[in-house]
């Protein structure tokens, strides 16, 4: 019974740290449109967090070698790419879109698993892509924040995220001794060291309060703005963390489920929070797409075996 408390206490800290982080974020980059230094402060906290476990011992230090790093590398690539294309979307359209738009994970597995790897799926799992691209379709033809730019970010960040899983197969790489959540924390840092140059490159310092302060930003806005970064940097870190707790307790598939579940639980509360107007049409698109999610699933796990 204790077991089940936990498990349930860490399914609904993953959700909320989610909700939150969403909600941030958004708010954030209504205000502050640099959608780059956003994402490199959220690196840089999630930096100073994971020295910090490290230090105090909550998560075990790892053993690094240069080899190990060079493997790792080209996630960390994608993991910059991937988190700032998002956003970039987050910025542009709302929330709940970015999250319909982002449910076709599914669907760029599979062809890039198809391409890379060889990988085709049974048929019965082919199928249930059907509703989840349909549902995307629907909900795009009808929302009402749609833009161009909100949408192919949302669309390039599924293709990054999942170029990420088939690389990790493809090459093998190589994590040595290193568990997921160690893995992550060091891809973190190597993101704000990649990131960092490209961000002052392209948008400066606007964090820089003598920046904030020609942009129109009082004292007080300055101090709201780096409350709402630090709580979407902790938000960012922990429901990642949280995340990977439950991966290691529960099956691929539960996970999975669960992420589903999220991702319904997310534009809910945006929705809430932001007042976002969605017409029947968008709401049956998003409920189709995640509905497509849920059955993708299951289906990956009945045909498992035989894929």
């Amino acid at each position: 019974v204790m077991a089940l408390v936990g498990l349930g206490s860490l399914f609904a800290g993953w959700y909320l740290a989610n909700i939150y982080f969403n909600i941030f974020n958004k708010t954030l980059l209504k205000t502050f449109a640099h959608p780059l230094t956003v994402t490199n402060i959220q690196f840089f906290i999630g930096m100073c967090l994971s020295v910090i476990f490290w230090v105090t011992g909550v998560v075990k230090r790892p053993q690094l070698d240069a080899k190990v790093i060079a493997s790792i590398y080209p996630l960390a690539i994608i993991n910059v790419l991937g988190n700032v294309l998002t956003n970039v979307s987050l910025g542009k359209v709302a929330v709940s879109f970015t999250h319909t738009v982002k449910a076709m994970e599914p669907f760029f597995s599979v062809i890039m698993s198809a391409i890379f790897l060889g990988d085709v799926p049974q048929i019965p799992v082919l199928v249930t892509l059907v509703p989840i691209v349909g549902g995307v379709v629907m909900a795009s033809l009808s929302e009402a924040t749609f833009n161009w730019t909100g949408f192919l970010a949302a669309m390039f960040s599924n293709i990054t995220f999942q170029s990420r899983n088939v690389l990790s197969k493809k090459f093998m790489i190589s994590k040595g001794a290193l568990d997921n959540m160690n893995l992550f924390q060091i891809i973190t840092i190597m993101a704000f060291f990649m990131l960092l140059p490209v961000t002052i490159l392209l948008e400066g310092l606007p964090i820089l309060p003598q920046n904030l302060a020609a942009a129109g930003f009082d004292a007080a806005a300055q101090q709201e703005l780096f409350r709402r970064l630090l709580s979407a940097g902790l938000c960012f870190h922990g429901y990642q963390q949280l995340s990977y707790m439950i991966l290691s307790r529960v099956s691929p598939v539960t996970h999975s489920i669960g992420n589903c579940v999220k991702r319904v639980v997310v534009i809910l509360a945006s929705v809430v929070a932001f007042q976002h107007p969605m017409s029947t049409q968008n709401a049956l698109g998003t409920g189709l797409a995640m509905f497509g999610v849920f059955l993708y699933s299951q289906a990956k796990r009945k045909y498992k075996s035989k894929a």
